[in-house]
Formats: structure tokens, C-alpha cells, sequence
């Protein structure tokens, strides 16, 4: 008889910005791997992406708040009691809310009760997205269960963070992590300086399947004075950069005939609306709110620029690698971003792309050079799918990943 599925932790399922997760729990999968899904939260997004529908993975939803469920809380908790590992998560859960002292980690420890104790028996490990508030529900529950757990790090986890809850998450011994891997060069540096056994993070390059994407379209160049197709991808939040993106597109020339469309939701929708109206743009901009892939794609096939104007947040958020930018490549579609985190692990600067400071003169300034030599424009869009096919492709860190699960659940 087959073991139970490995049980991957994850923060909400499904989400349209988490492309990522979603292609590696189905590349997994395809390399054999039984997965089960345990989501902290229900999905928010009307829309789903078409590689939400592969995933055969059964997908469990744990109590979003514990006052939703009490009855399902209560007799977790008391289940959770007579578990073997239990006194020694209720040590580790202390030492953590001693110095945070919030609901949320509270409510952490009881979705760990609940996933504790409705795991079938036997299952052989806890696999988390995100090394923050999943990671912390995993590691108590795989204490309470006396079975290992290891995590997937991205960006927003490990630099909101405390640094003494990283260093616990990746300490040897109990509620230490088997292993860790994390999407940038630029994170897993971050990481091994805070582990007890640096080997124990991977970097693990998200890449992109290429099978899952169209050829790139035939692009003409397009004439200098031709109206200039701007387009953007990514959630309106701080991080994201677009109030400076906006700041820009109000610097650019009169001689430049452009239009900028955006797509995805966020919590500055209505301000970056109203930031856009107060600088006399909002007619040159379509706000197209969250899309699934195909029409993303379809979006990047007709526009002439992709912008990402990424910058580190006051609380220190920022992005990875984001997947978007290897999307607009897979398109032959150029590139202006900024040299935020590990984005110049993808994108030499007049190479693949223009990176800039996240300041809108500079921004503004990359967009015009762009619109005036759409030759040198085309020859970076060239080289950047070159680099995504030759160095960004999914296979290898999918075998890195498919190794180490099978070592963890061993």
C-alpha cells in the first residue's frame, strides 16, 4: 500500500499571482510525487489560471480565522494534545509569541492543531510555500507529529521576516527545517548567512516552461514615431513600484504618442486611479484588474514595452525574481525594470533589458531611449530569450527540488 501524499502547506490557493507555485506543484507531480494541498486561506480571485485546472492534488482548506470553526479548533487542540511532539511545539509556539505577541500567531498554532491532526497517518513530511506564516504552521505541526518539514522561500517571507525567526526556522535540530530552497541567488545568500548549516538552502531558479507558452510573435520594428504600447503586470502594491511608474509616464515627451495598460489587482487600485487623474494621464491608461495567463499573454503578444518598476517597500518588502519579467521575454517583448533584488539575475543592464533607479526621470528617460531605437529595443527582447531559454528553464530546478523531497519524505 502507497504511502499518504506529501503535504505542501501553502497560504491560499489558488491565487493568480502565484503562477509560480502552481507550475512547480504540477511539474512536481509529473515527476511522481503524490501531493496534498493545505491552504491557509480561501481563494480571493474570481479567475483561475489554466494550470490551476492540471494540479490533481486534493486541496484542503484549514480554518482562515479560528473563531470560524471552533468546533473543528476544539477538537483539534485536544486531538493535537496526545500527540508526541506536542509539549515540545507548544515550547516553540511560546518562545515566538513571547516576542510576537499577535492573533496571528495564535491563529498559527491552531491551524497547526487542526493540520496535526487531520493529516492521514503516515504521511511522510510538510513541504511550505513561503518560510513566514506557513512555514510556522508546518513546523509546529511536523513537531506535534514528530515527522520533518522543509520550505520554499520567495521574497516578501524572508525580508519581512525577524532575523531570529529565520534563524530558528533553519536552526539544527527540533523545528529546524530538513532543508530550505529559494527562488533567487540573491535570498539563498540572505538565508545561508543566517542558517545553522548553509547546505541546507538550494537555490532553486523558478525558471519558466516553456511548453506552456506560445513562440514569441513576429515583431516588425515598429516606426519611431508610431504610438508606443506600454504594458505592466503585477499587483498595485508598493513594492510594485507603480506610483513612480505613473510620476514617469507624466515626465515623457510630448513628441511620444504612448498608451499604458495595466493588469492586476491590489490594494492602491483607487489611489494609483486617482494619483493618474491628478497628473492629467488617466485617458492614456487602461486599469485591465486581474487576468488569468492566457489573456496576460495575449496582452504581452500586442505591447511594445514591458515596464516593472520594482523597489523595496518601507517594510522592507520587495520582489524576487518576478516571473512576469521571464514571461515578457518568452515574448520577445522588451524590457525596462530596476535593479531591485534579484532582477539582475536575469537582466544585464543594455543587455536583456534596461535597469534603472526606481526614480521617474530615470524611468521616463528608459522609456524614451526605448521608443527611439526600437532596433536596439528588439536586439536586447532577442537576448533576454536567448538567456531565459539557455538559463532560466524549469527542468533542472525541478530535479533539483523532486531530489530533495524524495530525501525529506525517505
Amino acid at each position: 500500500m502507497s504511502r499518504p501524499p506529501l503535504a505542501v502547506v501553502v497560504k491560499g490557493w489558488p491565487r493568480l499571482s502565484e503562477t509560480f507555485i502552481a507550475q512547480e506543484l504540477v511539474a512536481l507531480e509529473a515527476a511522481g510525487h503524490p501531493l496534498a494541498l493545505w491552504s491557509l486561506r480561501h481563494p480571493t480571485d474570481t479567475k483561475t489560471h489554466p494550470l490551476h485546472d492540471r494540479l490533481a492534488a486534493p486541496v484542503n482548506y484549514l480554518p482562515e480565522y479560528l473563531h470560524d470553526e471552533p468546533g473543528r479548533v476544539w477538537h483539534a487542540w485536544r486531538a493535537a494534545r496526545r500527540l508526541p511532539g506536542y509539549k515540545a511545539a507548544v515550547r516553540l509556539w511560546r518562545a515566538d509569541l513571547s516576542r510576537e505577541r499577535t492573533r496571528n500567531r495564535v491563529r498559527r498554532f491552531g491551524q497547526a492543531c487542526v493540520l496535526a491532526t487531520e493529516l492521514p497517518e503516515g504521511t511522510p513530511a510538510i513541504y511550505a510555500h513561503f518560510l513566514h506564516t506557513p512555514a510556522s504552521v508546518a513546523r509546529y505541526a511536523a513537531v506535534m507529529l514528530g515527522i520533518p518539514w522543509a520550505f520554499s522561500a520567495h521574497a516578501k517571507d524572508i525580508w519581512t521576516s525577524p532575523d531570529w525567526e529565520l534563524r530558528e526556522k533553519l536552526a539544527l535540530g527540533p523545528g529546524g527545517a530538513s532543508f530550505g530552497a529559494t527562488c533567487t541567488a540573491f535570498g539563498a545568500a540572505h538565508l545561508r548567512d543566517l542558517a545553522a548549516d548553509p547546505g541546507r538552502i538550494d537555490l532553486v531558479y523558478h525558471g519558466l516552461d516553456l511548453a506552456r507558452f506560445p513562440a514569441p510573435p513576429e515583431r516588425p520594428l515598429r516606426a519611431p514615431g508610431a504610438p508606443l504600447q506600454l504594458l505592466s503586470v503585477g499587483r498595485l502594491v508598493e513594492k510594485k513600484g507603480f506610483d513612480r511608474l505613473i510620476d514617469a509616464l507624466a515626465l515623457l515627451p510630448d513628441w511620444l504618442d504612448w498608451h499604458w495598460v495595466h493588469i492586476g489587482g491590489g490594494e492602491l487600485k483607487d489611489q494609483m486611479k486617482a494619483q493618474a487623474e491628478a497628473a492629467g494621464i488617466a485617458t492614456r491608461i487602461t486599469w485591465k484588474g486581474a487576468c488569468d495567463q492566457p489573456e496576460v499573454i495575449a496582452a504581452m503578444r500586442t505591447a511594445d514595452l514591458f515596464v516593472l518598476p520594482s523597489r523595496i517597500a518601507a517594510n522592507g518588502d520587495r520582489d524576487g525574481l518576478p516571473n512576469v519579467l521571464m514571461e515578457a521575454a518568452s515574448q520577445l517583448l522588451p524590457i525596462v525594470t530596476t535593479a531591485v533584488s534579484a532582477i539582475p539575475e536575469f537582466i544585464t543592464h543594455g543587455t536583456h533589458g534596461l535597469l534603472v533607479r526606481d526614480a521617474p526621470e530615470d524611468i521616463a528617460e528608459a522609456i524614451t531611449d526605448v521608443a527611439s531605437d526600437p532596433a536596439a529595443a528588439a536586439e536586447m527582447a532577442t537576448a533576454a530569450l536567448a538567456r531565459l531559454r539557455s538559463d532560466f528553464a524549469v527542468d533542472p530546478g525541478i530535479a533539483r527540488l523532486s531530489d530533495r523531497l524524495r530525501e525529506l519524505g525517505a
